[in-house]
């Protein structure tokens, strides 16, 4: 295969540029202002589609946000998920950042085929079904869509969506105690009431999760599925390549879909991994 030498050179321009802005970003603090795209092509001696063209990349991944009639400022930082490998699980380290819930729905359904064989219930077995905005610092995350078993949890009150940790009043409120998770993470796009309630434009990237959480008695006691912002958030694998001295402790901060708290008694938590792969169509 003959490689087309303008459209290499092209690609390695704008890679160029995208380093340099790349550079102005992370010397200022989110909300400061970069350089305008004519100060920016005079100074970097490129051309203003091709300026354009990394501009945009980095709007895309969050790292900039583009003000009409105001010029071009840093984002907001990314809230950081961090995966840490083990033997046989990823021990997850708690994101940052204040975490609160807005209560959306709360209701009494049947389950469902699909939600019924997740939860091991009958289709016709009820669940509470719950719809809440999560987010951090006052601004918008995720929204996430749980369905808990209804016999687990009769009288669940939306007070417990909002307020404390929803693991905590499981486990003193309603004598559930989560024990283990398998969750899967993958791309997608957000349609219009999803971007309306995030805050983003229509289509912007997103991460979806889904997540069966079961409990010491191995019952499933919910499945979730969560959307979060794919300019805000950011997964990062700590892989272990070999013994360590000395294993770091707990932090403060937030799982993905899970509120902030001890819900585990003092043990670690973590999350089974597997490795799906899916072909479109």
């Amino acid at each position: 295969m003959e490689i087309d030498a303008a459209a290499s050179g092209a690609m390695l321009k704008r890679e160029r540029v995208r380093d340099a802005i790349l550079e102005l970003i992370e010397a200022r603090r989110p909300g400061d202002a970069i350089p305008s795209e004519r100060a920016l092509c005079a100074e970097l001696g490129v051309s203003r589609p091709t300026l354009r063209a990394a501009v945009d990349e980095l709007v895309v991944a969050g790292l900039l946000v583009r003000e009409h009639g105001r010029g071009m400022f840093v984002a907001a930082e990314k809230i950081t998920q961090e995966l840490i490998s083990d033997r046989n699980a990823f021990s997850l380290p708690q994101a940052g950042g204040v975490w609160t819930s807005r209560l959306l729905e709360l209701r009494t359904l049947p389950a469902g085929a699909r939600v019924g064989r997740k939860l091991r219930i009958s289709p016709a077995a009820e669940i509470r079904y719950v719809a809440r905005l999560r987010l951090v610092d006052g601004s918008p995350m995720a929204i996430e869509h749980l369905h808990v078993r209804a016999d687990l949890v009769p009288d669940l009150t939306s007070e417990e969506l909002e307020q404390g940790d929803l693991y905590e009043h499981l486990r003193d409120r309603h004598g559930v105690q989560v024990s283990e998770a398998v969750q899967s993470i993958e791309p997608t796009v957000v349609t219009r009431a999803e971007a309306d309630l995030l805050d983003v434009p229509e289509l912007s990237p997103a991460l979806l999760f889904e997540r069966l959480t079961t409990d010491t008695r191995d019952r499933p006691v919910e499945y979730v599925h969560s959307l979060y912002r794919g300019d805000r958030y950011r997964i990062v694998s700590r892989l272990a390549l070999g013994p360590r001295a000395e294993a770091p402790g707990p932090r403060e901060g937030h799982h993905p879909g899970i509120p902030p708290g001890d819900f585990t008694g003092g043990d670690p938590v973590t999350f089974s991994t597997r490795g799906v792969v899916q072909h479109g169509m």
